[in-house]
């Protein structure tokens, strides 16, 4: 990412923010994964989105019209014998020259110096509840900025979540951020066309996690966005199946959910199919109206429709699917306003895409739905679930969990599939499958 695009961030921050205020932002902390190891680190994708840093223990203040620098970075200073054994740091030069930092001090100084910078401003823009152990040492500083009032020392008497004007910000992608979108997508489409290629009756559910995650880290993707869901069977109709344990059965469907993060953006992709590469007359049937209801969806998406358009779309044809197999009893309107469909599609059709695969932005503005501008990215992921044993349903329907899903970008006239080069036609799939891998 360019650094003026950081830059630029920035500035549209402060230029949100009203006088005599300040900003601040921490880093993500380090993690234990158990005892002394830790997990491989991820940087805040809030930190990080204002500022492109991506080392821990630092600290990003942006304080408007500060004569000495607006952007000030607290981190770590060069060590040589710590980056022995962790790596290089930026250290206070680095901060400056390569992160665009207007100042930078030692993050082992910030007690003595952040609070000076909270004297006589009038809000602090802090998001609460993010970084608990943070929240304390800064409600610490204003406590004792307070005990020192009749030193005519004036403190912040409100503290505004960043939240709002930060997550407006990010919902909304920049041509760059399109471009790390659009790199993420193609390297999980062809890692969804690998595994679809690898699977054979047999095989463990983590072989093909494995093929998945060879693919990313082969072509630049250093780790996936979310934990992979690699579900065979009835583990399909589990919603957020990670063990990626059992054996793969002939006849039966799998389902895989993953996607890659590419500098710091993430995909999202769920495909279905077959395990033997032939689907059967009952989950041809089902996966049929689940790739219907996710077209009608995508129609439903773009400039000037609203969030809820999409989801309403897809219900309608996968209730009307379902009372045509008999599957649900009376008519499509009843059984939309009864939401009995809600028995074998229980989630929504989508959410926020970005940085996070869950990613920021509110759904509703003012108690209405929001609507779509260019710029937004989201996904659309209809599903059909009926695990064993479900009552009212034979058993020739049991175990078939099917879910389909692509990330999509709103555009000026329409919207964008970003992850249309993985198959999901029926027969293109098996054609896939049954080629030589």
């Amino acid at each position: 990412m360019d650094k003026k695009e950081f830059a630029q961030r920035r500035k549209t921050l402060m230029n949100m923010m009203e006088p005599n205020t300040v900003a601040i932002l921490p880093a993500a902390p380090m993690r234990l994964r158990n005892r002394d190891v830790e997990y491989a680190y991820r940087q805040d994708s809030d930190f990080y989105y204002m500022t492109g840093f991506p080392e821990p223990q630092a600290v990003a203040v942006l304080i408007p019209g500060r004569k000495h620098g607006e952007y000030v970075l607290f981190c770590r200073e060069r060590d040589p014998d710590a980056e022995i054994w962790n790596g290089l740091r930026a250290g206070q030069e680095g901060a400056v020259e390569r992160f665009g930092a207007d100042d930078s001090f030692p993050i082992e100084d910030i007690d003595d110096i952040l609070p000076g910078m909270l004297e006589n401003k009038q809000r602090v823009f802090y998001t609460m509840g993010t970084h608990p152990d943070f929240d304390q040492r800064l409600i610490g500083w204003v406590n004792h900025l307070r005990k020192q009032a009749r030193a005519g020392i004036h403190t912040p008497s409100e503290f505004v979540s960043l939240d709002h004007l930060l997550h407006d910000m990010r919902l909304i992608k920049s041509s760059q951020e399109v471009t790390m979108m659009r790199q993420a997508a193609v390297i999980s489409a062809e890692a969804h066309r690998r595994a679809m290629q690898a699977c054979r009756p047999g095989m463990k559910e983590y072989q093909i996690e494995a093929e998945i995650m060879h693919t990313f880290m082969k072509h630049g993707a250093r780790s996936s966005a979310y934990g992979s869901i690699v579900g065979g069977g009835p583990n399909g109709c589990i919603l957020h199946y990670t063990e990626n344990t059992d054996t793969l059965r002939d006849g039966d469907l799998l389902l895989i959910d993953a996607g890659a993060e590419f500098e710091y953006y993430a995909a999202d992709i769920t495909r279905t199919f077959p395990v033997n590469g032939k689907f059967n007359p009952q989950q041809r049937s089902l996966y049929d109206i689940t790739l219907e209801a996710q077209a009608a969806a995508i129609e439903q998406i773009r400039p000037g429709k609203h969030w809820n358009e999409p989801h309403e779309a897809a219900v309608e044809v996968i209730t009307d699917g379902l009372v045509k197999l008999g599957l649900l009893k009376g008519t499509t309107r009843k059984a939309i306003k009864d939401e009995t469909y809600r028995k074998f599609y229980m989630h929504r059709t989508g959410h926020w895409l970005g940085m996070d695969v869950h990613d920021v932005g509110d759904y509703k503005v003012g108690g209405e739905w929001r609507v779509f501008e260019p710029g937004m990215t989201l996904t659309v992921e209809p599903g059909i679930y009926i695990p064993a044993g479900m009552k009212g349903v034979a058993k020739k329907w049991w175990n078939i969990g099917i879910r389909i899903e692509d990330d999509i970008l709103v555009t000026k006239k329409g919207c964008e599939v970003l992850t249309k080069d993985v198959p999901k036609q029926p027969d293109e799939i098996q054609a896939l499958m049954s080629a030589v891998a």
